[in-house]
């Protein structure tokens, strides 16, 4: 059942979904800087994660939809894979508003978990190199950590190689 780290914030819709859900999972919380360069580097190095553990949450959009890209903090996002990958010709990254308004999280904050209107989401291959992978669980300073396999079915992703160094 879901394990809850001692420093566990108020439940968001990321830690709702995933405790209605029954899978297993910790939270982790770290107080966020706001002049932090980097949402992922800094829960990377708040936690101790290696980088390529964390994953960042992206909106774009492939031919008009919104479109969520999962992929490491240490990598950007290739948008022609996303693309390929969400059965679309063109990516683009989104509006930060359009993104903010549509999933109801605020930039650096976005969950792929919970989202007001679940979008279609893709999520880098490497992370079935990990047991575990930590995206945010729906505020600055709060992570989610659970199975790359829990969180593709929870969203419906879409496995794909869409992240390049």
């Amino acid at each position: 059942m879901a394990k809850k780290s001692k420093r566990q914030g108020s439940a968001t819709p990321a830690i709702v979904t995933a405790t209605e859900a029954g899978i297993a999972f910790e939270t982790h919380a770290y107080e966020h800087d706001p002049a932090a360069l980097s949402y992922g580097e800094e829960a990377a190095e708040a936690m101790g994660v290696p980088p390529e553990q964390v994953f960042k949450t992206l909106v774009a959009e492939v031919d008009g939809a919104l479109t969520v890209a999962v992929i490491p903090v240490s990598a950007s996002l290739d948008l022609k894979a996303l693309a390929a990958a969400a059965g679309g010709k063109r990516a683009a990254m989104a509006d930060p508003a359009a993104a903010e308004r549509t999933t109801g999280y605020v930039r650096g904050g976005i969950s792929p978990l919970g989202q007001r209107k679940q979008l279609p989401t893709v999520l880098d291959a490497s992370a079935e190199e990990h047991a575990t992978i930590c995206v945010s669980a729906g505020r600055r300073g709060l992570e989610i950590e659970l199975a790359p396999s829990d969180l593709a079915k929870l969203t419906g992703a879409v496995i794909a190689p869409v992240a390049r160094p």
